[in-house]
């Protein structure tokens, strides 16, 4: 990720001083599907292959990707589309596709520890550096296979899946861990993927929460040190219904 170096002021209470700052770097990415102009978005300029990637299966439009071609900003994805492309600016200011996501279809499950060690890992060098980007991990069997940092949290989900994507992995195995808030924007991306689970350390909203419902995901909020808050579909965290169960008793 680049980042750079500026001056600024510090106050405090005990007066000001002249500070050298690490500062995330804010650019804009062009994105195209199958030779068409697609969208423009606020990205951190790094791993663009991924962004474009993921941003497509994301987004719902594909559910693999044929390839990926850099030039400069611009990201050029070609892919088998399955949709019709109609555009809306998300809570965030960011892009996504109109329609409502598919059902994720999957068989695993996971432990209370297993979404703490989700959470612990979500945390990056970039944001104690900068205090200034959101961060994306994927866990795939139990194993961290990537994580992601960028200016828009929307962005780090499409770089972790657009990794998945162009590796082949099995996104029904995943479970995706987020700095962001999930709005249903954010919680659409992860089901159009196929993946079954989301880790948040943020807020969801009620339509986040309605979309994770009817798409079978298992949407987990507030996720920091020992407290997690499960919204939908617990059944993928037998652990926990069964200690709720003995407190009901």
């Amino acid at each position: 990720m680049e980042i750079v170096c500026r001056a600024g002021i510090q106050v405090t209470d005990d007066g000001a001083r002249e500070v050298h700052d690490d500062i995330v770097v804010e650019d804009h990415v062009r994105l195209f599907l199958n030779g068409g102009h697609l969208a423009t978005l606020v990205a951190s300029p790094d791993r663009l292959d991924e962004l474009g990637a993921g941003f497509v299966v994301c987004e719902g439009l594909a559910d693999a990707i044929d390839s990926v071609e850099i030039s400069g900003r611009d990201v050029y994805v070609a892919a088998p589309v399955k949709k019709d492309v109609r555009l809306e600016v998300e809570s965030s200011g960011g892009y996504r596709v109109l329609g409502e996501p598919g059902s994720v279809k999957s068989s695993i499950t996971v432990t209370a520890d297993g979404i703490r060690a989700v959470t612990a890992a979500i945390e990056s060098d970039t944001w104690r550096r900068t205090g200034g980007v959101h961060c994306s991990v994927l866990f795939c069997d139990g194993e961290l296979v990537t994580r992601a940092c960028d200016v828009g949290r929307h962005n780090t989900v499409d770089k972790v899946v657009g990794h998945a994507a162009l590796k082949g992995l099995d996104r029904s195995r995943c479970i995706l861990g987020c700095t962001g808030r999930q709005p249903a924007g954010m919680v659409a991306k992860a089901a159009n993927a196929g993946i079954p689970i989301v880790v948040s350390r943020a807020a969801t909203t009620d339509r986040g929460i309605l979309t994770a419902e009817r798409a079978g995901l298992t949407l987990v909020g507030f996720s920091r040190g020992e407290r997690f808050t499960i919204y939908t579909h617990p059944e993928k965290v037998p652990e926990v219904l069964e200690q709720l169960e003995k407190t009901k008793r």
